[in-house]
């Protein structure tokens, strides 16, 4: 059986920087593999695109250029925000306003958003909420373990069930 829409692949990756450096940003291995319904829209499209007809036991290996990845840095994610949003109980937790520091934020409609402290100044913050790879070209190896018929449930709610995948 091939990689395809509505099938529920296992596989294996390491996911690289693709510059000079090659720095490794994440490992996917057998211990715990990446299970995910194909075709569901929620990965890279460049991502499915390069999987798409794969079979089990087939290695994968290619590059995503940053436009196709997590988009070019845009100016417009970074935002200044007035400090007060971060009181809680009428205080600022110092620790969490750092340079460097990632916070868990919502956007203004209610979606999660992370977001990078850049500079904390005396009565605002300036936040990054670019991805952390944006405007970076990155790179998978890897290779598919697995692959299965999404069952009339998965399908429907969009994302695998059971013992390898969510539970309800």
């Amino acid at each position: 059986m091939k990689v395809g829409k509505n099938k529920v692949i296992t596989l294996t990756y390491t996911l690289r920087m693709n510059d000079k450096s090659g720095e490794v940003i994440q490992v996917v291995d057998e211990n715990r593999p990446f299970v995910h319904l194909f075709g569901a829209g929620t990965l890279l499209p460049a991502f499915e695109t390069n999987l798409d007809n794969l079979e089990p036991d087939e290695a994968f290996n290619f590059a995503i250029i940053a436009g196709d990845a997590y988009g070019e840095k845009s100016d417009e994610a970074i935002i200044e925000l007035e400090k007060s949003i971060f009181e809680i109980d009428g205080k600022i937790d110092e620790k969490m306003l750092q340079i460097g520091q990632v916070i868990a934020m919502q956007d203004q409609d209610g979606n999660p958003v992370e977001g990078r402290v850049l500079e904390v100044r005396d009565n605002n913050v300036l936040m990054d909420f670019n991805h952390p790879l944006a405007g970076q070209n990155i790179h998978f190896t890897g290779k598919i373990l697995d692959v299965r018929e999404a069952n009339a449930e998965e399908r429907e709610h969009g994302h695998v069930h059971g013992a390898d995948g969510h539970q309800h």
